[in-house]
């Protein structure tokens, strides 16, 4: 199908084109993959019970976020760990919690 592969590649040339016209005036598109997650540029859409990842670490994103300068344009929205089950010595601690009700 020579006509599908021709529209997504011009869609892309026109995305990768739109980008750079953005990036010139000064906005810039981020995906915060890996990092921390901070609501001032990112928005949780569903946590990820992951426990190779540190709690509250972005493990996806959903959609890529923009800024200019400082300022948020529109957030990112992403998939945050939840770090996976609790360790022992914290699940102790929330037993001895509830037994004192």
């Amino acid at each position: 199908m020579p006509g599908v592969k021709a529209l997504i590649d011009g869609v892309k040339l026109t995305e990768r084109e739109l980008l750079k016209a953005l990036e010139k005036n000064g906005v810039r598109q981020f995906t915060p993959r890996g990092e921390k997650f901070d609501p001032n540029v990112h928005q949780a859409m569903f946590e990820v019970p992951d426990p190779a990842v540190p709690a509250g670490s972005v493990v996806d994103v959903v959609q890529p976020g923009y800024m200019i300068g400082e300022y948020v344009l529109r957030p990112a929205l992403v998939g945050v760990s939840k770090g996976g089950a609790r360790t022992a010595r914290a699940q102790g601690a929330v037993n001895d919690n509830t037994q004192d009700s």
